[in-house]
């Protein structure tokens, strides 16, 4: 099993950088994000109340059932719902709810045994792999809010993190969308910030991505569509996973069209 502490340094190094963009006090927390309908403080409001989720999962799994009842019986409204109630609290209130959560949760993934598998919304994930499903979000969150804010989101090697559960979820992208996933393994080569070569499946793979590792992290968190990308794709069934690839879990994702949030 891999050990979460080099994985949840990094979460904490991701939240910090986001932290550091919204507490200053000339940002304004009612400014629209290239999400539709949510604000600067949406999008806190949903890390802060997907991390006490989390909690739930780590701290006390047995209740996290329950939860996933009343996830199913509200309906795809639920997630936006959250961000709703939590972008009303005042924002002083907000960004201490959320610093406060995600230490709990940090700490709580840390003391998770050995070999226990958390409940989630999907299937069951090591502690590790729920640290790497939090870095992904915090960043494609504060993505949004960069954007916002026009100011440039610097890629570092923790996209890595993103890269790999982006092609981890390769699969489920097309089971969500009712569709029947490819049978074969692509061949991944990403450049990461640091001009590393990342690489996933076999090299002779006969359909591949290749590209950017920032385009490729921005176009599975739904960032960004494939056009505006220097992504390529070789074979049909790669090309129509770039279209429709969601490293996040839940319904299908409405993504972005071309030119927009760019």
């Amino acid at each position: 099993m891999a050990d979460p502490g080099p994985i949840l340094a990094d979460l904490a190094a991701e939240s910090r950088e986001l932290d550091d963009l919204v507490a200053r006090e000339d940002v304004d927390w009612s400014t629209p994000t290239p999400a539709p309908g949510w604000t600067i403080a949406h999008q806190i409001a949903h890390l802060a109340w997907t991390d006490a989720k989390a909690l739930i999962a780590a701290r006390t799994p047995d209740d996290f059932p329950a939860e996933r009842e009343r996830a199913i019986g509200a309906g795809d409204d639920y997630v936006d719902r959250g961000a709703r109630e939590g972008a009303r609290r005042p924002r002083g209130e907000l960004l201490a709810a959320w610093r406060r959560g995600r230490e709990e949760l940090a700490a709580a993934l840390a003391a998770v045994p050995e070999g226990r598998r958390l409940p989630w919304y999907g299937p069951p994930m090591s502690a590790a792999s729920m640290a790497t499903a939090r870095l992904m979000e915090t960043w494609a969150h504060a993505q949004d809010v960069f954007d916002a804010l026009g100011v440039e989101h610097a890629p570092t090697a923790r996209l890595r993190h993103v890269a790999h559960i982006g092609v981890r979820t390769r699969d489920f992208s097309f089971q969500v969308r009712g569709l029947r996933p490819p049978g074969e393994e692509f061949r991944i080569e990403l450049t990461g910030p640091d001009g590393d070569v990342w690489t996933w499946g076999p090299p002779d793979a006969r359909q591949s991505v290749a590209g950017d590792a920032l385009d490729f992290c921005l176009v599975v968190t739904q960032r960004r569509h494939p056009a505006d990308t220097g992504l390529t794709a070789v074979g049909a069934d790669a090309a129509r996973w770039l279209e429709i690839a969601q490293a996040f879990a839940g319904p299908p994702g409405r993504g972005r069209r071309p030119g927009e949030g760019a």
